[in-house]
């Protein structure tokens, strides 16, 4: 009975089974059924269908009929959905959890910490490995590909029929995409996107399903690079930052759930609040393999990602980090046959700034600034139109195929868009020595010179904002920058949100160099001495910034990156006042894009305050009741019945307990959470013998339960309430009387459902939905 007890779910540990009951939807629109399981052989106890608890699951065919879609699936942002769980990164401090730490010795904590740092190793390792697979296998299709496509140019400008080479890059950039757009529609829709929103959600303490598997992890890396390597207007940055958290998962908790492996390591970590810490240090390592920015990733994670933080996390997490840059840079230095040249810190390299080139005056902050309120705008522009395209996505393309179908048709629009942009473009300019175009394109040009128009298309994302950014000015004509703006502009937001994995930091990067290039050029012209001080590079450098901070409203963070990128502190203050312009202007019209795709999904996701007009909301007000509580010493069947209620779907349940005379009133001992009573029933602790009479038998819940949870009383603030359940990551909040009678319980769902719109303060409605 010991050995029953100590596989007992003591904490927010899984099951030994290691697999996760899925039934909550995706962040890209798409639901998974919920899977069902017996406890029993016989059929009596049918209560998996509600629980969290680990346990492998057989999907039925009836569960499996409820994949058809409707035609149509009404939305409506209105919803708070009740279907998203929370995880437990407050420790249940029950007597099992508490013997376990009291055993430890004082060693046993030192060897703990040297796991955490060697695990953040790992993961920096990984993840710089995993950065430099994609760099390379993009360099090596991408190249293959513009190749074979310049090569059929250059044959039919000569012969004629350039049709032909625009139905072949147009097959060859939907074909490409085709595979990437498959493997995520039909195998895991949960690599759909970036995956940043996911993993906010994830730290902000929402169960987000399989958004951690290894599985999710293949099919990312895959998926971005066909996306890359297909001509989209995306970037292979953002999915980084979803895959390092998914390696910090995996490494952390010593066994795979996809595989069904348990490797029998760090099971100390398998815990909610341990698991968490390393996530956030894997979406740094994720930031720092991308732009070698490994303080900028720390700081990211910080921003955008943790919601809770301590010192010692800090320097595990700028451990980690840089580990991953180094491991990109090492490896990538013996790809270019220079080993030990640790000049490639990220996955995209911006180019070193030099002093003398990005001087800049005190006369030209408030065009930085303009720039930023401009950028703002823009980004304002580019998520609104995102969230209107994001809702005709999820009620009419939620089917897998019409999923495939309309990346193939962004992909084959991009590559006819990209050849008529060239085509029609006049923008020739001299091949000259110091030229570093990879795939010059000479189309109409006169021999030795290029179209500058295909110098932008005609290459990776990266590529193109290295080029808009270092080469000499006059470069490009003010009317190739201000075609390629717009066009890639509409593109880059009618490519996000699509089933396939991609990321929006480089086309918002390469929308902004471009039209700051084109500003830098119009100053320099219209101004006496302009040549001299409005630099093209300089100004694409801040319209970067600009446009990237009104799309993704991140501030400090981004402004390390970008200055670690550049290799150039110079401009330090010209970037944080542009972010920070951006964001006041962005703000002021929408919300920032993850936000918004969080936002349409009904999450429950917790910002760092309550809204500012609520301190006459108490938790009388924000409290669910009445409550389902549990006796101290309660029936079998009781519990059964409990779990087994479809009307209802909580996970935690306070205990009571009766005092001695029969009229006082049940007072709180403890709480216990639906999935350790799924646990216990599973494992029978109730009794060693099982029989059909098992319901009347009685299971005491004292080992299993938190004794101390947190409380408050029925007249504490929202703000309060908000501010101790946030700080402290609770997943439950009991609200008492004077005499500690359970009247009500705050969740996750309570707190969120409050928020300030244009009308002072809302109220979301919850729904199943």
């Amino acid at each position: 009975m010991a050995n029953i007890t100590k596989k007992v779910s003591w904490s927010s540990r899984a099951d030994e089974s290691g697999a996760t009951a899925e039934g909550t939807p995706l962040l890209n629109g798409s639901e998974q059924p919920r899977p069902s399981r017996q406890l029993s052989r016989d059929g009596i106890f049918q209560v998996g269908r509600l629980s969290t608890v680990d346990l492998e699951e057989e999907m039925t065919s009836e569960e499996e009929s409820l994949r058809g879609r409707p035609k149509e699936i009404p939305h409506n942002e209105k919803l708070l959905s009740l279907k998203f769980e929370s995880l437990d990164y407050d420790n249940i401090e029950n007597q099992l959890f508490l013997e376990e730490e009291r055993r430890m010795s004082y060693m046993g904590f030192r060897c703990l910490e040297i796991s955490r740092w060697v695990v953040c190793g790992l993961i920096g390792f990984l993840t710089g490995l995993i950065a430099c697979f994609i760099d390379i296998a993009v360099e090596e299709l991408a190249g293959i590909k513009y190749r074979v496509v310049k090569e059929n140019i250059e044959k039919f400008t000569e012969v004629g029929g350039l049709s032909i080479s625009l139905i072949l890059w147009a097959v060859l950039n939907s074909a490409i995409v085709m595979m990437g757009a498959i493997l995520v529609a039909f195998f895991e829709p949960i690599a759909a996107g970036s995956g940043i929103p996911q993993i906010k959600c994830y730290l902000n303490g929402v169960k987000i399903p399989r958004v951690v598997r290894l599985k999710t992890l293949v099919v990312k890396v895959c998926g971005v690079i066909c996306s890359v390597v297909g001509g989209l207007a995306v970037g292979k940055e953002g999915p980084m930052i979803h895959s390092g958290a998914v390696v910090a998962a995996g490494v952390s908790q010593g066994r795979s759930t996809s595989l069904k492996r348990d490797f029998k390591i760090f099971e100390y970590f398998r815990r909610d609040t341990e698991k968490r810490d390393f996530v956030s240090a894997g979406a740094a390592a994720g930031v720092s393999a991308a732009f070698g920015a490994p303080v900028g990733g720390v700081l990211f994670s910080l921003e955008e990602g943790a919601s809770f933080w301590n010192q010692m996390l800090t320097w595990r997490i700028f451990f980690a980090s840089m580990i991953s840059t180094f491991t990109l840079n090492f490896f990538l230095s013996i790809y270019d046959n220079k080993p030990g040249d640790l000049s490639n810190p990220g996955l995209i390299n911006f180019g070193r700034f030099e002093s003398d080139s990005v001087a800049y005056n005190l006369y030209e902050i408030p065009l930085f600034i303009a720039m930023g309120a401009f950028g703002g705008l823009l980004g304002a522009l580019f998520n609104k139109l995102n969230y209107w395209l994001t809702i005709f996505r999820i009620r009419y393309v939620h089917r897998p195929c019409l999923q495939v179908m309309e990346a193939m048709l962004v992909a084959a629009v991009t590559a006819a868009v990209s050849f008529t942009m060239i085509y029609f473009s006049n923008d020739c300019q001299p091949l000259g020595a110091e030229n570093k175009e990879k795939y010059p394109l000479q189309l109409f040009c006169a021999d030795g010179e290029y179209n500058s128009m295909a110098t932008i298309f005609f290459n990776t994302p990266e590529i193109s904002v290295r080029s808009l950014f270092h080469t000499q000015a006059g470069t490009y004509n003010p009317l190739t920058l201000g075609l390629f703006t717009i066009t890639y502009f509409f593109l880059a937001c009618w490519t996000y949100g699509l089933a396939v994995s991609a990321g929006v930091f480089i086309p918002a990067l390469l929308i902004g160099a471009a039209w700051g290039r084109l500003f830098g050029i119009l100053l320099a012209s219209i101004t006496p001495n302009g040549s001299i001080w409005a630099d093209p590079g300089k100004y694409a450098l801040i319209g970067a910034a600009a446009q990237l901070g009104g799309v993704v409203r991140m501030t400090l963070s981004l402004t390390v990156i970008m200055v670690e990128a550049t290799g150039n502190v110079t401009y330090g203050l010209p970037i944080m006042l542009v972010l920070m312009t951006a964001k006041i202007v962005g703000d002021y019209f929408v919300e920032g894009l993850y936000d918004i795709h969080i936002k349409l999904q009904s999450v429950p996701f917790l910002h760092w305050d309550a809204p500012a007009t609520s301190h006459w909301l108490t938790a009388r007000e924000v409290m669910s009741a009445p409550v389902t509580c549990l006796n101290r010493i309660e029936k079998v069947g009781t519990i059964v019945d409990i779990l087994s209620n479809t009307s209802t779907n909580h996970n935690g349940f306070p205990v009571v307990m009766q005092g001695a005379d029969s009229d006082e009133p049940s007072k709180l001992c403890g709480l216990i959470l639906r999935s350790q009573l799924i646990v216990l029933l599973k494992h029978k602790v109730f009794s060693i013998h099982v029989s059909q009479d098992e319901r009347e038998c009685m299971m005491d819940l004292t080992e299993f339960m938190n004794a101390t949870p947190y409380t408050v009383p029925l007249e504490t603030s929202l703000p309060r309430v908000f501010k101790l359940f946030r700080a402290l990551g609770l997943r439950h909040l009991v609200v008492a009387d004077d005499v500690n009678r359970v009247v009500g319980l705050v969740t996750r769902k309570d707190l969120a459902r409050y928020h300030l719109g244009r009308h002072g303060l809302e109220e979301l409605q919850l729904a199943q939905t």
